[in-house]
């Protein structure tokens, strides 16, 4: 029987969680997380589409993304203070700092090692390319990358994991999602892949051999 092929998410599963890039954020700019999410949700709400599908949809350019951001987020409190915020080119300073998950890491280099094949799906932004791809440098060459704002089309749509197969060259019945939401593992599964819903790094790397067979990491 053919070895499945494990497709790690990077938001939140290779790298860290979502909220605590949000703090982080926070912490360099004085923009709190709710003034982050409400800007985000308005800007998009503005296209019809979810939060941050205006850019890993590629509808705006991150530049044009930022300048809307700016507009909602003063709009909403005249008196904000954006001057540490470089939102033009958002994704350099959003990601400066960031660290791959280390488990994560060693898992899909775990994965490779014995022999299992290994990608990456993520809903991700044309601009961001240099940062995430910089992040994720330890794991080393994966067999096949699938960004959404190239495929025109994001998770959770159930259509982003037929154009992984066929990318991939892999049948769903051996495919392998670990992603951090729920609604992503659950449209997997509806298409017939098996899926693991990342909640910390221990019961990931657990499920993820029940699924799979993949030996213990030593």
């Amino acid at each position: 029987m053919p070895q499945p092929m494990i497709w790690f998410d990077f938001g939140g599963v290779l790298s860290p969680p979502l909220d605590e890039l949000f703090d982080s954020y926070h912490a360099r700019t004085g923009i709190t997380p709710r003034q982050m999410k409400t800007a985000l949700a308005a800007v998009a709400a503005e296209l019809g589409v979810e939060p941050l599908a205006p850019l890993e949809l590629a509808l705006l350019t991150e530049a044009e993304w930022g300048r809307s951001m700016v507009r909602v987020l003063r709009q909403a409190d005249p008196g904000i203070d954006l001057s540490r915020a470089r939102f033009e080119e958002f994704g350099r300073q959003w990601f400066e700092g960031v660290r791959a998950n280390p488990v994560m890491v060693a898992t899909a280099r775990h994965a490779k090692e014995h022999g299992y094949r290994v990608g990456i799906l993520s809903n991700n932004v044309v601009e961001w390319e240099p940062y995430w791809r910089a992040i994720v440098e330890p794991v080393g060459e994966v067999d096949c990358i699938v960004d959404s704002c190239v495929v025109g089309v994001r998770k959770p749509d159930p259509e982003i994991f037929r154009r992984a197969e066929k990318e991939a060259g892999v049948p769903a019945a051996e495919c392998v999602l670990i992603d951090d939401l729920a609604e992503n593992c659950a449209a997997a599964r509806s298409v017939g892949w098996r899926a693991v819903h990342f909640r910390n790094n221990a019961r990931t790397v657990r499920e993820l051999a029940g699924l799979t067979g993949l030996p213990a990491l030593v």
